[in-house]
């Protein structure tokens, strides 16, 4: 695990701090540390991401999001099938000015950027997230085709003027926001007339009753395991989208289709259930076994400042994520892949 990019003393406070944001007793939690985290999402967002960044190339990959998966896939090929879906049901074609918003350390934006032959401009607020995206990103030697730039997705608009991109994407990255219409609107301003938006958004399904304490809990858990300021229904991102004047042309939910493979089946850490044989270490990490080497090495690092304070509880706060995931992903409560393609209206005569 690299410790060299670790030097602003902000990083280790900020990671140090993330637990604050959220009561111990997840089924116990007030309004006013709801409003806490939406008032601070930005903090909220890079305290988690400090710590988990490596934690997820780690233990996932240079993609965070999930995928569906086919039977006998392998792990790698089905997050890159996962962004290419996406892609095409966008239209994109050579040449046009995409921004990733939510970019994470560039991973779909290398990807989309190779299979459409577009031009991406990542954005992210997290410096650490895109020094690493940036040495990526030259490695694979598509630094003339994506590029990288920090910002606040709330001001999208500011940083990059109106009319600015011919597309726009979010991967997993929106449910970040404080409102969906606030995030939703700013990518509405900064696209051209008749542009298009892809996203695959986090949502709870329209299933979820928020005043069944146990679908309460659940959602408590996905929020404080993945820094998610607010976990809301699917229903309400379709009604952000068209509230801020986008028209749907495409939307379904991917994680309800009936495959053999869940998405999920990876955070399982079942090593028997891994679709090929790259993928048994990948599933490993997830298993008791990894979970308890990888969080001791944690540990034993913290312990030595290797790696800033603070991280280790980020760690425990994945376990908490994966068996949310899960058990949302079981019960059809939460869906990490609501997929919804959305036009800007052309300008009339």
């Amino acid at each position: 695990m690299s410790t060299t990019e670790y030097t602003d003393g902000r990083v280790e406070k900020r990671v140090d701090s993330y637990t604050k944001f959220w009561q111990k007793d997840l089924n116990n939690e007030a309004e006013a540390d709801n409003k806490n985290r939406l008032d601070s999402y930005t903090d909220v967002v890079n305290g988690y991401y400090d710590g988990a960044t490596e934690l997820y190339e780690y233990g996932w990959a240079k993609s965070f999001h999930f995928s569906r998966f086919y039977k006998g896939e392998g792990f790698a090929a089905s997050l890159a099938r996962h962004e290419h879906y996406l892609a095409a049901q966008m239209s994109l074609r050579p040449g046009m000015r995409v921004l990733d918003v939510g970019c994470g350390v560039g991973g779909p934006a290398r990807e989309i950027a190779r299979f459409a032959d577009v031009n991406i401009v990542g954005l992210n607020n997290n410096d650490f997230q895109i020094q690493r995206a940036r040495r990526y990103t030259k490695q694979a030697g598509l630094e003339n085709q994506v590029s990288f730039a920090k910002g606040d997705f709330m001001k999208l608009s500011e940083q990059f003027g109106e009319n600015s991109f011919d597309a726009v994407y979010a991967i997993e990255a929106t449910v970040h926001a404080p409102t969906w219409e606030g995030v939703y609107g700013e990518i509405m301003k900064v696209l051209k007339p008749g542009g298009v938006f892809g996203v695959y958004e986090w949502c709870m399904t329209d299933t979820w009753d928020p005043s069944n304490p146990k679908h309460k809990e659940l959602a408590h858990a996905i929020e404080f395991g993945n820094g998610i300021p607010e976990m809301r229904p699917l229903s309400k991102a379709r009604e952000a989208m068209v509230n801020v004047g986008f028209t749907i042309e495409h939307e379904e939910d991917l994680a309800d289709r009936p495959d053999e493979v869940p998405w999920y089946y990876p955070l399982e850490g079942d090593i028997w259930k891994a679709q090929t044989a790259w993928d048994y270490f990948t599933v490993w990490r997830m298993s008791w076994s990894g979970k308890l080497v990888s969080h001791t090495t944690i540990r034993v690092l913290e312990m030595f400042g290797l790696i800033p304070k603070g991280t280790y509880e980020v760690g425990e706060s994945l376990k908490v994520a994966a068996d949310a995931l899960v058990k949302g992903g079981q019960t059809k409560l939460f869906t990490p892949m609501y997929l919804a393609v959305c036009r800007k209206p052309a300008q009339s005569d």
